[in-house]
């Protein structure tokens, strides 16, 4: 399947916002894993700061003559209180029991598991800080720290545990928060990247449109007088006796098929940047004076009545433009079986051009100065040239019918004063 260049152009825009979107994305979920991790490992900091220092001030109050003595515990707050406080003795033959256990209960571990942590921390020698599932299956921070005497001998453990789930909801709800915000953002990114890359992509477009244009304008104006061409040359070949008669006429569409391209390469190197207004000042009386002198009427009659009037234009298009005007109204500004009249008036900065031919209908009188659009007798890509040229100076080209028929193209430019 053929991929035209405009197609090209949309899927190198999806691919750039695709590009955009996922190294954005890349970045949000690094960021949203840090916040994430950093939030449950102050949470976890928090709990296991206020399980070390519960159980340490257990681990003081807790005595050894033979056996451990947590008689002084009865007496504190911390009994009463959470985090929950369990003191395990471990006996010479490597068995455990329970020794105390506060009064208030709020983190229940079972027997089996309070041993087994209590037997790991004193293996690894190290305090020992987890999640554990409580009797009730709720979740438990856990900190289990063993006792020694100052012989190097390990005599019991004090594990403290608290209640995890507020820790892990307020977790949960941030998380939610970050996801959210963060999906948000990633959309955001995903619009910024589509406009940023139609932005950047701007001048391809464009370019690639004034191409298009261009080798649709040529391939547009073109047409007809290449095809006339073609029938010429073949009805010179079929009747050799008619090539006195048929080879000016083949001459005079080949001088205007070279018009067409020059005025069309010549707007696509002013349109591109190639080329800039060669501004100056000029009598535009005398400008169009030698433009009415070279057309060749062929047949028809042309006025001209001037005043002088000078302007700051670029002599080269206003005569392109000026000879587009007087060649449409030789073409189109006439009335079937009568002779073309064109009168051209030029005073204060203004050249207007009259025909009487048909006219053009008031409602399409704007599109006739585009590309490729008729209104009535008047049309072609000649008045679009027209109009850019105007556009270009700074001027302007209005278009109307006269109360005794036919259409005026006025066309005003800068002063040059």
């Amino acid at each position: 399947m053929t991929t035209t260049s405009a197609e090209g152009l949309h899927r190198l825009r999806r691919l750039l916002t695709l590009l955009f979107t996922v190294l954005n994305a890349a970045g949000l979920i690094l960021f949203a894993y840090l916040v994430i991790r950093e939030d449950r490992q102050q949470g976890e900091q928090a709990m296991d700061a206020e399980l070390r220092q519960t159980g340490a001030v257990v681990a003081r109050l807790v005595t050894y003559e033979d056996k451990l003595d947590t008689g002084m515990l009865g007496g504190d707050q911390l009994d009463n209180a959470c985090p929950q406080i369990t003191v395990l003795e471990r006996h010479p033959d490597s068995t455990w029991t329970t020794t105390s256990t506060s009064k208030r209960v709020c983190a229940t571990l079972a027997e089996t598991m309070l041993t087994s942590l209590a037997r790991q921390s004193v293996d690894t020698r190290s305090v020992i800080n987890s999640y554990q599932r409580g009797t009730g299956g709720e979740l438990l921070r856990v900190s289990v720290a063993a006792l020694k005497l100052p012989g190097e001998r390990y005599v019991g453990a004090v594990v403290t545990a608290m209640d995890a789930r507020e820790v892990e909801d307020r977790h949960d709800r941030r998380v939610l928060i970050v996801l959210v915000v963060g999906t948000l953002l990633l959309g955001a990114c995903a619009l910024a990247g589509h406009i940023f890359s139609g932005r950047a992509m701007r001048p391809a477009v464009d370019a690639l449109a004034q191409q298009e244009a261009l080798l649709g304008d040529i391939a547009h104006d073109l047409r007809k007088p290449v095809a006339a061409l073609r029938a010429l040359a073949e009805t010179a070949l079929r009747n050799p006796d008619q090539h006195a008669e048929l080879l000016p006429r083949a001459v005079r569409l080949s001088a205007r098929m070279g018009g067409i391209i020059e005025g069309l390469l010549m707007r696509a190197r002013f349109a591109a940047g190639v080329q800039e207004l060669a501004r100056q000042p000029i009598w535009l009386d005398q400008l169009v004076a030698g433009v009415v002198e070279d057309t060749q009427p062929e047949g028809a009659r042309i006025t001209l009545t001037t005043t002088p009037s000078k302007v700051s234009a670029d002599p080269v298009l206003v005569q392109r433009a000026v000879a587009n005007l007087i060649g449409n109204a030789l073409q189109h500004g006439r009335q079937p079986g009568e002779t073309a009249v064109v009168h051209v008036h030029v005073t204060d900065n203004r050249i207007t051009v009259a025909d009487r031919g048909p006219g053009i209908d008031a409602e399409r009188a704007e599109l006739a100065l585009d590309r490729f659009t008729s209104g009535g007798g008047s049309s072609g890509l000649g008045l679009a040239i027209v109009r850019w040229v105007a556009q270009a100076h700074g001027g302007t080209l209005r278009v109307y019918n006269a109360e005794q028929g036919g259409a005026i193209f006025e066309l005003e430019l800068p002063s040059g004063d």
